[in-house]
């Protein structure tokens, strides 16, 4: 049964930190509605749910895969490159090594978001973002070389993470909204689409995405290349510069 960590968003998401958005007044109770409706997507697909210790105090706490990758059986601890949540590691640690996985972890003076994180098939791309650093990504390549990985450096300066400007869908096509991602080419297949909130999509399995419900024409593209679409509403999350990929970590066994 595939597993599904989460953290249940904090009172305080509203003086979570931005870089590239400026700040909107966000409703903390729709919030929490929306990551409900969210998790439920998963429980009805048969994932199992594992939340993680709430950090109240830590406002961007919610957006979980920015503290932990997978990589088969092995879990990559992260290191936020933001000082203001690195108080968020040592609950996602615990959650982690309770599910049984080996662990690494980045150590300082890297630093390295999950976020900035792209796995597609068995090469890793990681955005050299403000949040993640030569010294991170050194340490990942290290630890994912001698597993078969191949990790790709990739620049990232008009959004906050890589997976805020790009995805991948099931065949391994890179889907991103261009004016957003600093170097397509970059990639063996990339595929334009029409809408900035259509960049974040969530592989269920081999024919189903989850995406945002704020991207109508980008997920008929997807169905028009015969996936079946599952939309959430993440308004909430999208105005801190968070997406469905960034409330999850998702464990497949």
């Amino acid at each position: 049964m595939p597993r599904l960590l989460v953290r249940r968003p904090s009172p305080h998401l509203a003086d979570g930190e931005l870089t590239h958005l400026d700040r909107v007044p966000v409703d903390p109770a729709l919030a929490r509605r929306q990551w409900d409706a969210y998790i439920e997507v998963y429980r009805t697909r048969g994932w199992q749910i594992i939340e993680v210790d709430p950090v109240d105090d830590q406002p961007d706490g919610v957006f979980v895969e920015d503290a932990v990758v997978v990589f088969g059986d092995l879990a990559v601890l992260c290191r936020a490159g933001a000082e203001s949540r690195r108080g968020e590691a040592a609950s996602v640690a615990a959650a982690v090594a309770a599910s049984g996985l080996e662990t690494t972890a980045i150590e300082a003076p890297g630093t390295l978001d999950g976020g900035d994180v792209l796995k597609v098939d068995r090469k890793v791309y990681v955005g050299a973002s403000s949040r993640t650093n030569a010294a991170g990504i050194a340490q990942l390549r290290a630890a994912l070389g001698p597993r078969g990985w191949t990790v790709v450096e990739v620049p990232v300066t008009r959004v906050l993470h890589l997976k805020s400007g790009v995805t991948a869908l099931p065949d391994g096509t890179v889907v991103g909204f261009a004016p957003l991602v600093d170097d397509p080419e970059a990639f063996g297949r990339f595929l334009g689409i029409p809408e900035e909130h259509g960049t974040a999509v969530v592989v269920l399995d081999a024919g189903t995405v989850l995406m945002s419900a704020d991207a109508p024409a980008t997920a008929a593209l997807y169905r028009d290349r015969g996936l079946e679409v599952v939309t959430a509403e993440v308004t909430e999350f999208e105005k801190l510069e968070g997406c469905v990929t960034c409330l999850s970590v998702r464990i497949r066994d």
